[in-house]
């Protein structure tokens, strides 16, 4: 998106990206989670988190309940606030890759045409779009924050997956079924792909 304003001039730091990686020992990138409310999400990006900082990788997670306590307060769950809650996360995790960080958004973000733009923000192969796929059945039958029950009985609108699309990814990095494997196992699937794809040594 374009700034309002014509007075701001973009100011390019003497620290570079490269720098910060290299003080971090390891490369930055955004592990971008989408899937369904009770698919998973936060509960994997935060189990992946605690196991790179054990390993001395500097991460930051993007949950979706934090951010709309702050960044995102203003916002509704319309179509239309679900766009810019995509907006600025993406524009968030952009900056938080060039700080060096590995950076992990736990958003349910159900339009692939948002996903694409946060892709967009960033180089080439430095988005991981990990898709956590769970039959909405499961999804309810966890329903730990009781979201489902309280949407069925029409108390939230605009719920995805009761009458609010989501829009499966059909070109993401990993694609992880956390209705059938273990947490564990699906960390070790996301520490795997960053290891094949160079961002942190085995």
């Amino acid at each position: 998106m374009a700034s309002k304003s014509n007075n701001t001039v973009w100011h390019k730091s003497s620290i570079t990206r490269a720098d910060r990686e290299k003080l971090h020992k390891h490369k930055s990138v955004v592990l971008w989670f989408t899937g369904l409310s009770g698919s998973g999400k936060s509960t994997l990006a935060h189990a992946i988190e605690e196991q790179l900082y054990k390993n001395g990788i500097s991460t930051y997670v993007l949950d979706g309940d934090n951010v709309r306590h702050g960044l995102c307060s203003d916002l509704s769950f319309t179509d239309s606030d679900r766009v810019e809650n995509i907006r600025r996360i993406g524009e968030l995790a952009k900056l938080l890759t060039d700080a060096g960080v590995i950076t992990l958004t736990a958003f349910i973000s159900p339009f692939k045409v948002d996903r694409e733009e946060a892709r967009k923000r960033l180089p080439h192969g430095d988005f991981f779009e990990i898709y956590c796929l769970c039959p909405i059945e499961t999804c309810e039958q966890r329903d730990v924050k009781g979201l489902y029950k309280k949407a069925r009985a029409g108390e939230i609108p605009f719920f995805t997956g009761i009458d609010s699309a989501y829009e499966a990814p059909d070109r993401a990095e990993l694609v992880i079924n956390t209705s059938e494997l273990s947490l564990d196992a699906c960390v070790q699937m996301v520490l795997h792909l960053l290891i094949e794809r160079g961002v942190i040594n085995g």
